[in-house]
């Protein structure tokens, strides 16, 4: 055959999950972005081609009632109306829902009955402990409601996490119906290596049409690498978030990952154009929320602490409320102690913020000294099975505290009927509007629930910077360029001096 008679073939299509409207503000700037500010961007969204736009869930629904007056619902609505031609994607804590607690398998049934009919397409299931028991209840719920199930594994790093481990998770979520596979690295501790390695294991284990899709954070600033090795072992479907509100603790750039992979046998078929208009909208809106920006930008540390960036400026913050900011490196060091004697869990919500206040209590009053109630749980079992056994004299130790035994079986077992209790109680409240989507509000934040209730009907209220406000704070830097001192450096007989003059 001559040079010229080559076929091409053509290149393979990478679905991309677009995250800006959800995991991105989330990582950026704690979940703080208003509904009023992600609406005009919708329009280009449901047509620049993505395989899926993550909108609802993770920590957006306690913010939306906690901090915005928003009613979570309705902000989902909004956006089933605005994407008419996209699916939707949330992130599903599996038997914990949005909340901090296990639900009974009713109020599970009943969120993604709700959910569902309000506008979901993919549920993204996830359990912090890897514990596929506690992801069972959930996608099996997600796959009665007719919904794409995603059976996901949280990936971490430690002496008993191997690659032959997560394919063998793998397995069992496709065993429970999963109908596809999210790898989620959430600290951005996955190198390139082990993406290649672990994606090519479930493809070549369980055959090249499971789809498997890949999320990680860029903290590291190995992860876009990551992104395409695994892409290289099968990967179907990558997150990405446009690139004005990427990098740091958020997630690698869209555009980016567009341009990488051209030339080569991979495409992702985006309108580059509609994502262009996407990345401006964001990048007028990104300065309003500088109040609650991250200050990380590459950390490198993390792979050695494991620490996500919300989980270290939450134990920054307890340290500051003690007047003891100076032992944050002790904390650090602790960290890993604590997740050892817990049996190795991943760090993600809930566990990385039990975990981490553990550790600030081991450094503040001793090791152990004074044990936190949900630690005490996490050791006793009543998060879920670890993926290594747990520290047997902390176990002791927190059994006798909790006055409880430990437990194998899987937590939501031993929890009653609770919907009927929920309902009476919701329905006391002043606000409540007889709605089950208002029940599972209360149920999921009962402390925050009903203070919003009672307020929602003030509208939604956003917490950015105005226009006005920005433009006072863009003219007074411009005069502080213009009238402040003016810093010169000046050498006197061979030495150097630095000198501030002021403006006549």
């Amino acid at each position: 055959m001559s040079p010229r008679q080559i076929e091409v073939s053509e290149p393979r299509q990478v679905g991309i999950t677009e995250l800006v409207l959800r995991d991105a503000h989330q990582s950026l700037m704690a979940t703080r972005m208003a509904m009023e500010d992600m609406i005009d961007a919708c329009a280009d969204i449901d047509a620049a081609g993505y395989w899926s736009v993550e909108c609802w869930g993770g920590a957006t629904y306690d913010a939306c009632i906690r901090f915005l007056n928003e009613d979570p619902w309705q902000r989902l609505r909004t956006f089933r109306e605005l994407l008419p031609n996209s699916r939707l994607q949330m992130l599903l804590r599996g038997q914990n829902l949005l909340g901090y607690r296990h639900y009974n398998d009713e109020v599970v049934d009943r969120f993604v009955d709700k959910s569902a009919e309000n506008g979901m397409d993919v549920f993204r299931v996830f359990d912090a402990m890897n514990d596929p028991r506690n992801l069972e209840h959930a996608m099996a719920a997600v796959k009665k409601a007719g919904k794409h199930a995603q059976g996901t594994i949280c990936y971490t790093i430690s002496p008993v996490h191997t690659t032959e481990g997560y394919v063998k998770l793998a397995g069992q979520l496709l065993d429970m119906g999963a109908d596809s596979i999210a790898f989620k690295d959430m600290a951005a501790l996955l190198k390139p290596q082990p993406a290649y390695d672990i994606v090519k294991g479930i493809k070549d284990t369980y055959g090249s049409d499971v789809q498997i899709n890949v999320h990680c954070h860029s903290t590291t600033g190995v992860t876009q690498v990551s992104l395409m090795k695994a892409i290289e072992a099968g990967a179907d479907v990558v997150d990405t978030a446009v690139s004005s509100m990427s990098l740091g603790p958020g997630h690698n750039p869209t555009e980016s990952v567009v341009e990488m992979l051209e030339g080569t046998g991979y495409t992702t078929g985006l309108d580059l154009d509609r994502v262009l208009k996407i990345r401006d909208h964001f990048k007028k809106i990104r300065p309003k929320y500088a109040d609650f920006e991250s200050k990380t930008l590459v950390d490198t540390n993390i792979f050695k602490s494991q620490i996500p960036g919300g989980m270290l400026s939450n134990m920054e913050s307890q340290l500051r409320a003690q007047g003891a900011e100076a032992r944050i490196d002790e904390v650090m060091n602790m960290v890993p102690v604590c997740r050892k004697d817990a049996g190795y869990p991943p760090l993600v919500t809930p566990s990385s913020q039990i975990v981490g206040t553990q550790a600030v209590f081991n450094v503040l009053m001793g090791p152990y000294k004074v044990m936190t109630g949900e630690f005490a749980d996490m050791m006793l079992g009543y998060y879920g099975a670890s993926p290594a056994e747990r520290n047997p004299e902390i176990i002791k130790q927190a059994a006798a505290q909790a006055k409880k035994d430990p437990i194998d079986v899987r937590p939501a077992d031993l929890l009653e009927p609770e919907w009927d209790k929920l309902v009476s109680e919701a329905s006391a409240l002043q606000g409540f509007d007889g709605t089950e989507e208002d029940v599972l509000t209360y149920a999921l934040f009962p402390g925050v629930a009903s203070t919003f209730f009672e307020n929602r009907s003030k509208g939604p209220k956003s917490v950015a910077k105005s226009e006005a406000q920005l433009k006072a704070e863009a003219e007074g830097k411009a005069s502080t360029a213009l009238n402040g001192p003016i810093t010169y450096s000046v050498t006197v007989n061979g030495a150097s001096h630095t000198v501030a003059v002021e403006p006549a």
